[in-house]
């Protein structure tokens, strides 16, 4: 899979989260609402994936399923954030 869009949108820094962002798949599977959050031990940041809690369940509504995407995922992220943010919230 070939991440072919990347978009964020940086917020007010709220608990941790500073921005969200989406990916387009090979041009045809739009992801978005994903959580570009600080960690909480100041090591960098880590994407977190939509769920919708059901009682008291919650639900994903997607994620990646291997190790690769996920880092291809959080690796085209993050470098996008570098360059909208101007290294902003970033470190």
């Amino acid at each position: 899979m070939k991440i072919s869009e990347v978009n964020i949108t940086p917020i007010k820094p709220q608990n941790g989260l500073v921005a969200f962002a989406s990916v387009v798949l090979d041009g045809c599977l739009f992801l978005g609402s994903i959580g570009v959050y600080a960690r909480l031990d100041g090591t960098g940041y880590r994407l977190t994936y939509p769920t919708k809690k059901i009682g008291d369940k919650g639900l994903n509504i997607y994620h990646p399923i291997n190790k690769l995407l996920a880092k291809e995922i959080e690796k085209a992220v993050l470098n996008k954030a570098e360059k909208v943010c101007n290294n902003s919230f970033l470190v």
